[in-house]
């Protein structure tokens, strides 16, 4: 019986200590679930966008953004934390970004791609790359 008992509770540490290094993990400060429409209203797309606060611009720069597939993406709140959470699958690792702040906004323009003014794509920070964290 002691036998068994220590096997399962190594199958289990290992179970958890594998899941745990293949989850990327980012926190960023303001994570905008967006509802692109079109000039005549229609629905086009959904997006995350997340931000991080800027105190040299004072003001929220785009990190990166992320299509909403599945309702699954969808930012929930988590009391115990104080904080918002978003995880799903993503280039195939489990990834977790918390955010200090979310809102909801309606557009008939991306807010993403207006924000490439502000910050170029190739100048923003990005979310982990799947791999880097992999390989820590």
């Amino acid at each position: 019986m002691y036998a068994f008992v220590s096997a399962v509770i190594l199958f289990s540490a290992t179970v958890l200590s594998v899941s745990n290094a293949s989850v990327v993990k980012d926190k960023v400060d303001l994570v905008e679930i967006n509802h692109y429409h079109d000039a005549r209203g229609e629905h086009v797309f959904d997006q995350l966008i997340f931000y991080d606060w800027s105190s040299q611009k004072h003001r929220f720069q785009v990190r990166a953004w992320r299509l909403i597939r599945t309702e699954s993406q969808l930012p929930r709140r988590d009391h115990r934390a104080g904080n918002w959470l978003v995880r799903w699958h993503d280039d195939g690792v489990l990834r977790e970004v918390t955010a200090a702040s979310q809102r909801e906004t309606w557009t008939q323009y991306d807010p993403e791609l207006i924000e490439r003014e502000n910050l170029p794509q190739d100048q923003r920070l990005d979310l982990t790359p799947a791999l880097a964290s992999l390989d820590k």
